[in-house]
């Protein structure tokens, strides 16, 4: 199996995906230009964190405009697997691949620490690895995680169970005060109606190894792998 990552002008967690899915889940990887429409036969696609093209108007609304994007449309239309991750998911969501918006933290600070996720749907590719309920720490950094969509969509995804992963407190409760970023419903990351896109705000790369001191995230790239074996 095969992971392509994609490389846009200002991302700065390529790497680090890359390093995961190779070093760590032991898999295949490419880098994959912003300016090519060659997915190089890749089973599953990242979109990574970062600061695409500066996120200059807003974040990812020049990076949908993108000649690689048109390809990772139609790959995840065919059912192919694309995981977004912070700057990724707010990509995913300006290329209308994700409902929703991401707009500024409640405060306007760039936060940065490790929160607790609750899992609230493991019957997704990018899950499979996890328990329903379960709490995972993984450490998010951005200025617009602030998760929003109009009542129909929340009620939408709520009802189809896309709502893939909650903040919440280590115990699991969802509260205001594990909600880092004013994000709507505490939502951390949200699935396709198919289940074969998912968009995130926390790193789960930054959470793979027990030198970066958690290794909880790793679960979504095992997820990952797993599924792609099962297909």
């Amino acid at each position: 199996m095969k992971f392509g990552v994609i490389i846009f002008p200002g991302s700065n967690c390529d790497h680090d995906a890359y390093w995961t899915i190779q070093q760590v889940a032991r898999q295949s990887a490419t880098f994959l230009w912003h300016e090519s429409q060659d997915l190089e036969n890749c089973d599953a696609i990242i979109v990574p964190g970062g600061f695409a093209y500066g996120d200059y108007l807003r974040t990812g609304a020049i990076a949908k405009f993108s000649p690689v994007m048109e390809s990772v449309k139609k790959f995840a239309e065919g059912g192919g697997l694309v995981l977004g991750i912070c700057n990724g998911f707010q990509i995913l969501c300006e290329s209308a691949l994700l409902p929703g918006a991401l707009m500024r933290n409640v405060g306007l600070k760039y936060v940065c620490k490790p929160v607790h996720v609750r899992v609230e749907n493991d019957d997704t590719p990018f899950t499979q690895a996890c328990r329903q309920g379960e709490v995972l720490s993984i450490p998010i950094g951005h200025m617009e995680g602030n998760y929003f969509c109009d009542d129909s969509t929340l009620a939408q995804l709520r009802r189809e169970q896309r709502i893939v992963f909650r903040y919440a407190t280590p115990a699991g409760e969802i509260t205001p005060e594990a909600n880092p970023n004013g994000s709507l419903d505490n939502i951390a990351g949200i699935s396709s109606a198919g289940r074969n896109v998912l968009g995130m705000m926390p790193h789960p790369e930054r959470a793979s190894e027990a030198e970066l001191g958690c290794v909880e995230g790793f679960k979504i790239f095992q997820s990952l792998v797993g599924s792609m074996a099962t297909r």
